[in-house]
C-alpha cells in the first residue's frame, strides 16, 4: 500500500484509538451550572408572576411543567430554557426582554425593583395602594408606611430577606 503525501504514518487503528482520559470526559459530560443571569431571570419571573396574581402551579400548568420546576426555576436552581421562557412571557404579558439586563445603569434599578416586589406582601400592597384614589390618602399612606418603616430600624428589627 502506497502512503499519500500528508497522510499519517501510524496505522489508521492507532489513529482512530481514542486516548482513556479523553474517552472518560468525552463520555460523561460537564453538569450545566447555573448562573448570575439564570437567578435574575427566576426574581424577574417570580415578580411578574406575582404581579399577575398567578399561583406557580397555574403558572406551571401553562407551560407544561409542575408548579416544583416553576420553583427551580425562580430560584435560578435550573435554567428557563428559550422556547419555555418565550411562553413564560407571553403569559405575563411582557416582552421577552423583562428577564434580562438591559445595561449596567438600569442593572441596578431593575434588580432593585424586582427585589422589592419578590418581598412578603410587596404585591399586595402596592395592589391596595392603587385602588386608593384620593391623592392624600395614598400621601398619609406612604407616610404612615415610611414612620413604620424608620421606627423598625430604630428598633434594630432587621428588614426582610426578598428571596
Amino acid at each position: 500500500m502506497k502512503q499519500r503525501d500528508g497522510e499519517a504514518k501510524t496505522p489508521r487503528s492507532q489513529q482512530d484509538a481514542v486516548h482513556p482520559a479523553e474517552k472518560d470526559s468525552a463520555a460523561q459530560p460537564m453538569p450545566k451550572q447555573t448562573t448570575d443571569v439564570d437567578r435574575l431571570v427566576g426574581i424577574r419571573i417570580t415578580a411578574l408572576r406575582k404581579a399577575r396574581g398567578m399561583s406557580q402551579t397555574a403558572l406551571g400548568n401553562a407551560v407544561g411543567v409542575t408548579f416544583q420546576q416553576v420553583q427551580k426555576y425562580e430560584k435560578g436552581q435550573n435554567r428557563v430554557g428559550a422556547g419555555r421562557l418565550r411562553e413564560i412571557a407571553r403569559l405575563l404579558e411582557v416582552p421577552v426582554s423583562a428577564f434580562f439586563e438591559e445595561g449596567e445603569a438600569r442593572e441596578k434599578t431593575q434588580e432593585d425593583v424586582f427585589g422589592f416586589l419578590s418581598a412578603h406582601g410587596a404585591i399586595e400592597l402596592l395592589r391596595a395602594y392603587a385602588q386608593i384614589e384620593d391623592e392624600q390618602m395614598r400621601r398619609d399612606v406612604l407616610a404612615l408606611v415610611r414612620s413604620a418603616a424608620r421606627l423598625a430600624q430604630i428598633r434594630g428589627v432587621a428588614p426582610a430577606d426578598p428571596a
